[in-house]
């Protein structure tokens, strides 16, 4: 929180004072809690607490950073502030405010600086500091990412170097990008942070449209790409014999499914609305990426170009980025997963005594994969249903209670309709159906399970 205030102060803005007490309130209570839980033993952590501590630090972290958004001069609600706090460390992207072209920059330094900490920042610290208390930081990691591959360096912690390593380098190499293309220097830091974190808050309520420049675009495409992707990628990519023998269908399956919903969706604007295509390219590429990576950045209103483009993009809400990324959604490795457990049910009705053997790159799946996986799908629906059902009960109407649920339970951001579309936001919903987004964000964002299983008595019977 220094970081916001430092920059409230050279601008002469009140609100650093909001920061600094924020972070002495914070650090104060922490510091109690540190005292007061100090022990001499060895800290021992099962599985099921392991659950429990992954999902009490995506609830206590949101809570934490909403202070300076509450007490700050954007009279929020408790609601609203705890709203974009969530949403900007779930990398969702939704927001409750309005006016950022005239906002303190640093409340907007502090929600982009949420956003880059949610990516990988904080389960960073989280797998740097948990195994030297003997906490098993790699299951947690597990538990968050939902990524199971194998382990590419032999220690937990250099693992975690690696991929703040990797995350910080792409960071820079996005914002030197921007600033090389015309973006100012503050406009470059927040939107790096926010692109390579696959989140979305702009600087601007024009969002990427703001800059009006097919450059800035182009760039912000290919990193909001290198964000979509597993960054044990880019761990690999400087062990070159590991990384000839590891293959992830993922990648090619999330690439194919940009590229091709991108040029359907750029061929349906220049045979209907008659865009140029070279101009239909770059925006549909850009917009569509967006959302499939759920990042949330926004060009232009895009539900407005057709009702063709409305169903392209309704599509893209549901797919997201790769597992082992920042992005949110379904996953492309559970669509690979899903797609071969189809194909292998359908082949059996043709020759039900057929061994068959389902692979997934070079690893065998097995029956606790498949399950997990039909797992996870049932239970996206099922929220997004009762998610549906509950922001319909807060006086909300059909389409923004479902797309509203669906891109905070995929952690999208901006949902469709005239008052949480692109060119919208969530600060007119109501304080209840503020605090059901929150939760659809927070279960999104662990992927349902790690947050659910919580609920059932018989995980705390021995």
């Amino acid at each position: 929180m220094l970081v916001p205030a430092l920059v409230d102060l050279g601008d002469e803005n009140d609100d650093w004072q909001v920061f600094i007490g924020s972070a002495f309130l914070i650090g104060a209570f922490c510091t109690l809690v540190a005292t007061a839980t100090r022990t001499k033993s060895q800290a021992r952590l099962s599985q099921r607490y392991g659950f429990l501590l992954v999902t009490t630090i995506w609830v206590f972290a949101p809570t934490v950073a909403s202070l300076p958004l509450y007490f700050s001069s954007l009279e929020l609600s408790y609601a609203g502030a705890f709203f974009e706090a969530m949403s900007g460390l779930t990398t969702t992207g939704g927001t409750a405010i309005s006016g950022l072209d005239v906002l303190p920059r640093g409340l907007l330094m502090w929600r982009s600086l949420m956003q880059w900490m949610g990516g990988i920042g904080i389960i960073g610290m989280a797998i740097l500091i948990l195994p030297s208390l003997g906490a098993g930081g790699l299951s947690l990691f597990q538990m968050e990412n939902s990524d199971r591959s194998d382990k590419v360096l032999p220690r937990v912690n250099q693992l975690a170097a690696g991929l703040l390593g990797a995350y910080v380098a792409l960071t820079i190499a996005c914002m030197a990008t921007y600033v090389m293309l015309g973006m100012g220097a503050f406009d470059a830091i927040n939107h790096a942070m926010t692109t390579v974190a696959t989140g979305g808050f702009s600087t601007h309520d024009a969002s990427m449209g703001y800059f009006e420049s097919d450059a800035i675009l182009i760039a912000a495409t290919v990193f909001m790409i290198l964000g979509a992707l597993p960054f044990v990628i880019y761990i690999r990519a400087f062990l070159p014999r590991r990384f000839q023998r590891w293959r992830d269908p993922q990648i090619p399956v999330f690439l194919v499914i940009c590229a091709v919903l991108s040029l359907t969706l750029a061929a349906s604007r220049r045979t209907i609305n008659d865009t140029p295509f070279g101009e239909a390219l770059i925006s549909s590429t850009f917009n569509l990426v967006s959302v499939i990576t759920t990042t949330g950045y926004a060009s232009e209103d895009y539900t407005l170009w057709s009702n063709a483009a409305i169903g392209i993009f309704f599509t893209a809400m549901f797919i997201g980025g790769c597992a082992g990324s920042t992005s949110g959604g379904v996953k492309a490795n559970r669509l690979v997963i899903l797609y071969l457990l189809v194909r292998a049910s359908l082949h059996r009705l043709v020759r039900p005594h057929a061994v068959q053997r389902l692979r997934y790159g070079n690893q065998v799946i097995s029956t606790d994969v498949l399950q997990t996986v039909t797992i996870f799908f049932f239970l996206f629906f099922g929220t997004l249903l009762t998610g549906t059902v509950a922001l319909s009960m807060c006086g909300l109407d059909l389409t923004t209670a479902f797309t509203g649920s669906l891109a905070t339970v995929a952690n999208v951001g901006p949902a469709f309709g005239q008052i949480i579309g692109p060119a919208g936001n969530f600060g007119s919903l109501p304080d209840p159906a503020l605090w059901i987004l929150s939760i659809n964000m927070l279960l999104g964002r662990l992927e349902l399970v790690t947050v659910l299983i919580l609920l059932f008595p018989s995980v705390w019977v021995d």
